[in-house]
Protein backbone atom coordinates (compact mmCIF):
# COMPACT_ATOMS: atom_id res chain seq x y z
CA UNK A 1 0.00 0.00 0.00
CA UNK A 2 1.39 3.58 -0.69
CA UNK A 3 1.56 6.48 1.26
CA UNK A 4 -1.89 8.48 1.91
CA UNK A 5 -1.97 11.78 2.61
CA UNK A 6 -4.11 13.15 5.60
CA UNK A 7 -6.86 15.36 4.19
CA UNK A 8 -9.92 17.09 5.07
CA UNK A 9 -13.45 16.99 2.98
CA UNK A 10 -15.47 20.49 3.50
CA UNK A 11 -18.43 20.43 2.31
CA UNK A 12 -19.74 24.13 1.81
CA UNK A 13 -23.31 24.32 0.91
CA UNK A 14 -23.83 25.34 -2.49
CA UNK A 15 -26.00 27.87 -1.35
CA UNK A 16 -23.49 30.58 -0.27
CA UNK A 17 -20.80 30.82 -2.74
CA UNK A 18 -18.63 33.28 -0.58
CA UNK A 19 -18.22 30.97 1.96
CA UNK A 20 -15.53 28.36 -0.18
CA UNK A 21 -13.16 32.04 -0.05
CA UNK A 22 -13.59 32.53 3.05
CA UNK A 23 -12.69 28.60 3.84
CA UNK A 24 -9.92 28.76 1.88
CA UNK A 25 -8.53 31.46 3.38
CA UNK A 26 -9.02 29.46 6.95
CA UNK A 27 -6.90 26.74 5.55
CA UNK A 28 -3.97 29.20 4.28
CA UNK A 29 -2.87 29.52 7.95
CA UNK A 30 -2.10 25.01 7.91
CA UNK A 31 -0.11 25.29 4.87
CA UNK A 32 -1.75 22.98 2.70
CA UNK A 33 -0.08 20.96 0.17
CA UNK A 34 -2.99 20.78 -2.35
CA UNK A 35 -6.29 21.58 -2.76
CA UNK A 36 -9.31 19.66 -5.09
CA UNK A 37 -12.14 22.45 -5.37
CA UNK A 38 -15.68 21.02 -5.26
CA UNK A 39 -17.54 19.73 -8.42
CA UNK A 40 -20.99 19.53 -7.53
CA UNK A 41 -20.44 15.69 -6.18
CA UNK A 42 -17.55 15.50 -4.07
CA UNK A 43 -16.81 17.96 -1.43
CA UNK A 44 -13.70 20.36 -1.38
CA UNK A 45 -10.80 18.29 -0.45
CA UNK A 46 -7.38 19.92 0.93
CA UNK A 47 -4.61 17.65 1.52
CA UNK A 48 -1.46 17.90 4.24
CA UNK A 49 1.85 16.93 5.06
CA UNK A 50 0.91 15.82 8.74
CA UNK A 51 -2.06 14.22 10.52
CA UNK A 52 -1.52 17.31 13.15
CA UNK A 53 -1.44 20.11 10.55
CA UNK A 54 -4.74 18.68 8.88
CA UNK A 55 -6.22 18.03 12.15
CA UNK A 56 -5.52 21.38 13.87
CA UNK A 57 -7.27 23.32 10.42
CA UNK A 58 -10.02 21.03 11.45
CA UNK A 59 -10.56 22.48 14.73
CA UNK A 60 -9.98 26.31 13.26
CA UNK A 61 -12.84 25.10 11.00
CA UNK A 62 -15.41 24.49 13.66
CA UNK A 63 -14.23 27.26 15.77
CA UNK A 64 -14.88 30.05 12.66
CA UNK A 65 -17.74 28.33 11.29
CA UNK A 66 -19.40 26.01 13.61
CA UNK A 67 -22.70 24.41 12.19
CA UNK A 68 -22.35 25.92 9.22
CA UNK A 69 -19.90 23.79 7.94
CA UNK A 70 -20.07 19.77 7.51
CA UNK A 71 -16.16 18.64 7.96
CA UNK A 72 -14.96 14.83 7.92
CA UNK A 73 -10.84 13.54 8.08
CA UNK A 74 -9.75 11.79 6.12
CA UNK A 75 -6.75 9.53 4.30
CA UNK A 76 -6.61 9.51 0.65
CA UNK A 77 -4.28 7.41 -0.67
CA UNK A 78 -1.32 8.58 -2.94
CA UNK A 79 -2.26 5.99 -6.11
CA UNK A 80 -5.31 7.51 -5.60
CA UNK A 81 -4.32 11.52 -6.37
CA UNK A 82 -2.48 10.37 -9.35
CA UNK A 83 -5.23 8.40 -10.84
CA UNK A 84 -7.14 11.01 -10.74
CA UNK A 85 -4.75 13.06 -12.10
CA UNK A 86 -4.06 11.47 -15.09
CA UNK A 87 -8.26 11.24 -16.05
CA UNK A 88 -8.32 14.86 -15.59
CA UNK A 89 -5.23 17.25 -16.34
CA UNK A 90 -4.54 18.15 -19.79
CA UNK A 91 -1.80 20.44 -20.88
CA UNK A 92 -2.32 24.59 -19.71
CA UNK A 93 -0.69 27.61 -22.30
CA UNK A 94 0.21 30.87 -20.15
CA UNK A 95 1.69 33.22 -22.13
CA UNK A 96 5.01 32.26 -24.22
CA UNK A 97 4.71 28.73 -21.77
CA UNK A 98 3.09 25.28 -21.85
CA UNK A 99 3.42 23.78 -18.42
CA UNK A 100 1.85 19.49 -19.07
CA UNK A 101 1.50 16.34 -17.60
CA UNK A 102 3.70 13.63 -19.47
CA UNK A 103 0.63 12.16 -21.18
CA UNK A 104 0.05 15.49 -22.69
CA UNK A 105 3.29 17.16 -23.49
CA UNK A 106 3.77 17.15 -27.37
CA UNK A 107 7.56 17.54 -27.74
CA UNK A 108 9.42 19.30 -30.57
CA UNK A 109 6.62 21.99 -31.38
CA UNK A 110 6.63 23.92 -28.07
CA UNK A 111 9.94 25.23 -27.12
CA UNK A 112 9.30 26.60 -23.64
CA UNK A 113 7.19 23.33 -22.34
CA UNK A 114 7.43 22.86 -19.29
CA UNK A 115 6.84 18.82 -18.01
CA UNK A 116 5.04 18.60 -14.72
CA UNK A 117 4.78 15.35 -13.62
CA UNK A 118 1.47 15.63 -10.98
CA UNK A 119 1.72 14.78 -7.47
CA UNK A 120 1.28 15.70 -4.05
CA UNK A 121 3.33 18.83 -4.79
CA UNK A 122 1.94 21.90 -6.07
CA UNK A 123 1.90 23.67 -8.97
CA UNK A 124 0.36 21.42 -12.17
CA UNK A 125 -0.39 25.40 -13.93
CA UNK A 126 -3.85 24.76 -13.02
CA UNK A 127 -3.98 27.01 -10.23
CA UNK A 128 -4.68 30.72 -10.57
CA UNK A 129 -1.42 31.59 -8.17
CA UNK A 130 0.55 29.55 -10.64
CA UNK A 131 -0.54 30.66 -13.80
CA UNK A 132 -0.37 34.64 -12.13
CA UNK A 133 3.22 33.88 -11.10
CA UNK A 134 4.01 32.46 -14.31
CA UNK A 135 2.37 35.55 -16.28
CA UNK A 136 4.62 37.76 -13.74
CA UNK A 137 7.98 35.85 -14.70
CA UNK A 138 7.41 36.38 -18.66
CA UNK A 139 7.98 39.86 -17.77
CA UNK A 140 10.99 39.94 -15.55
CA UNK A 141 14.58 40.41 -16.86
CA UNK A 142 15.24 36.75 -16.60
CA UNK A 143 18.31 36.45 -18.99
CA UNK A 144 21.53 35.10 -16.99
CA UNK A 145 19.80 35.77 -13.75
CA UNK A 146 20.21 33.75 -10.64
CA UNK A 147 16.43 32.52 -9.25
CA UNK A 148 15.15 31.22 -5.81
CA UNK A 149 11.48 29.98 -5.58
CA UNK A 150 10.48 29.48 -2.07
CA UNK A 151 7.93 26.59 -1.28
CA UNK A 152 8.80 25.28 -4.63
CA UNK A 153 6.46 22.30 -4.36
CA UNK A 154 6.42 20.50 -7.86
CA UNK A 155 9.15 23.08 -9.22
CA UNK A 156 7.56 24.39 -11.51
CA UNK A 157 8.38 28.02 -11.47
CA UNK A 158 12.14 27.12 -11.21
CA UNK A 159 12.39 24.72 -13.86
CA UNK A 160 9.72 27.48 -16.17
CA UNK A 161 12.07 30.46 -15.18
CA UNK A 162 15.18 28.32 -16.35
CA UNK A 163 13.07 27.85 -19.53
CA UNK A 164 12.39 31.72 -20.09
CA UNK A 165 16.24 32.13 -19.54
CA UNK A 166 17.59 32.75 -16.60
CA UNK A 167 20.90 31.32 -16.18
CA UNK A 168 20.17 29.21 -13.16
CA UNK A 169 17.50 28.31 -10.30
CA UNK A 170 16.71 27.38 -6.63
CA UNK A 171 13.59 25.70 -5.12
CA UNK A 172 13.11 25.05 -1.45
CA UNK A 173 10.36 23.69 0.38
CA UNK A 174 10.00 21.78 3.62
CA UNK A 175 8.27 18.96 2.60
CA UNK A 176 10.48 16.12 1.40
CA UNK A 177 7.96 14.41 -0.84
CA UNK A 178 7.61 17.82 -2.86
CA UNK A 179 11.03 17.87 -3.23
CA UNK A 180 11.41 14.33 -4.71
CA UNK A 181 8.51 15.28 -7.25
CA UNK A 182 10.46 18.86 -8.58
CA UNK A 183 13.52 16.25 -8.53
CA UNK A 184 11.78 14.03 -10.97
CA UNK A 185 10.70 17.49 -12.81
CA UNK A 186 13.72 18.84 -13.55
CA UNK A 187 14.85 15.42 -15.21
CA UNK A 188 11.79 15.40 -17.28
CA UNK A 189 12.64 18.49 -18.47
CA UNK A 190 16.32 17.63 -18.90
CA UNK A 191 18.22 20.93 -17.08
CA UNK A 192 21.00 19.32 -15.49
CA UNK A 193 22.62 21.42 -13.01
CA UNK A 194 20.68 24.55 -13.68
CA UNK A 195 18.09 23.94 -11.58
CA UNK A 196 19.20 22.55 -7.89
CA UNK A 197 16.18 21.67 -5.22
CA UNK A 198 17.13 21.76 -1.16
CA UNK A 199 14.88 20.96 1.90
CA UNK A 200 14.48 23.74 3.90
CA UNK A 201 13.06 26.67 5.81
CA UNK A 202 13.51 30.00 3.95
CA UNK A 203 13.25 31.52 7.36
CA UNK A 204 16.56 29.40 8.50
CA UNK A 205 18.26 29.91 5.51
CA UNK A 206 20.70 32.00 3.87
CA UNK A 207 19.59 32.82 0.16
CA UNK A 208 19.78 35.23 -2.19
CA UNK A 209 18.57 35.51 -5.59
CA UNK A 210 18.33 38.39 -8.55
CA UNK A 211 14.55 37.29 -9.10
CA UNK A 212 12.55 35.32 -5.82
CA UNK A 213 9.25 33.89 -6.06
CA UNK A 214 6.74 33.05 -3.09
CA UNK A 215 3.61 30.98 -3.75
CA UNK A 216 2.65 31.19 -0.28
CA UNK A 217 -0.23 31.85 2.00
CA UNK A 218 -0.90 35.51 2.60
CA UNK A 219 -0.57 35.04 6.24
CA UNK A 220 2.91 33.63 5.62
CA UNK A 221 4.14 36.29 2.95
CA UNK A 222 2.59 39.12 5.60
CA UNK A 223 4.33 37.21 8.97
CA UNK A 224 7.90 36.63 6.91
CA UNK A 225 8.06 39.81 4.27
CA UNK A 226 11.80 40.78 6.32
CA UNK A 227 12.99 37.36 5.86
CA UNK A 228 11.25 37.50 1.84
CA UNK A 229 12.99 40.87 0.98
CA UNK A 230 16.25 39.77 2.33
CA UNK A 231 16.48 37.40 0.56
CA UNK A 232 16.47 39.87 -3.23
CA UNK A 233 19.70 40.83 -4.49
CA UNK A 234 19.97 44.50 -4.88
CA UNK A 235 18.15 45.44 -8.06
CA UNK A 236 15.82 42.75 -8.14
CA UNK A 237 12.42 41.25 -7.82
CA UNK A 238 10.51 39.56 -5.25
CA UNK A 239 6.96 37.70 -6.99
CA UNK A 240 4.39 36.84 -4.71
CA UNK A 241 1.52 35.16 -5.13
CA UNK A 242 -0.98 32.69 -2.96
CA UNK A 243 -2.75 35.85 -1.36
CA UNK A 244 -6.82 36.39 -1.84
CA UNK A 245 -8.08 39.99 -2.67
CA UNK A 246 -9.16 39.96 1.34
CA UNK A 247 -5.50 39.67 2.41
CA UNK A 248 -4.18 42.27 -0.36
CA UNK A 249 -3.59 45.24 2.23
CA UNK A 250 -2.27 43.24 4.70
CA UNK A 251 0.33 41.58 2.45
CA UNK A 252 0.99 44.96 1.14
CA UNK A 253 1.83 46.91 4.46
CA UNK A 254 3.93 44.32 5.50
CA UNK A 255 6.19 44.56 2.54
CA UNK A 256 5.97 48.42 1.32
CA UNK A 257 8.53 49.61 3.92
CA UNK A 258 10.89 47.29 2.07
CA UNK A 259 10.49 47.39 -1.49
CA UNK A 260 8.70 49.43 -4.12
CA UNK A 261 5.39 47.86 -5.86
CA UNK A 262 6.29 47.50 -9.40
CA UNK A 263 2.76 45.43 -10.43
CA UNK A 264 -0.30 44.06 -9.15
CA UNK A 265 -2.55 41.71 -10.78
CA UNK A 266 -5.42 39.51 -9.99
CA UNK A 267 -7.39 36.08 -11.16
CA UNK A 268 -10.77 35.47 -9.41
CA UNK A 269 -9.96 35.67 -6.09
CA UNK A 270 -6.06 35.13 -6.26
CA UNK A 271 -3.45 38.08 -5.98
CA UNK A 272 -0.36 38.18 -7.55
CA UNK A 273 2.36 41.06 -6.95
CA UNK A 274 5.65 42.07 -8.36
CA UNK A 275 7.88 44.45 -5.65
CA UNK A 276 11.65 45.88 -6.91
CA UNK A 277 14.55 46.29 -4.85
CA UNK A 278 14.99 49.71 -3.43
CA UNK A 279 18.80 49.78 -4.99
CA UNK A 280 19.24 50.68 -8.51
CA UNK A 281 22.48 48.63 -9.12
CA UNK A 282 22.42 45.15 -8.85
CA UNK A 283 25.41 43.82 -6.84
CA UNK A 284 28.37 41.91 -9.01
CA UNK A 285 27.88 38.12 -9.46
CA UNK A 286 30.48 35.87 -8.34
Amino acid sequence: MGKAWPALGVHVPECDPHLQELVLAELDDFRPTAIQDADGTSPLRAFFTTAEARDAAARALATAFGSHLFVETIDVEDEDWAARSQAQLRAVTIGRLVVAPPWDAKRGTRPLLVIIQPSMGFGTGHHATTRLTLKALQDLPLDNRTVLDIGCGSGVLAIAAVKLGARAAVGIDVDPDALENAKENATLNELGDRVEFKLGDFREMSLRADIVTANLTGGLLERSAAQLAATVEPGGYLVVSGFMDVEKAQVSHALEPLLVLERLDQEDEWMCAVWRSHHSQRSRQT
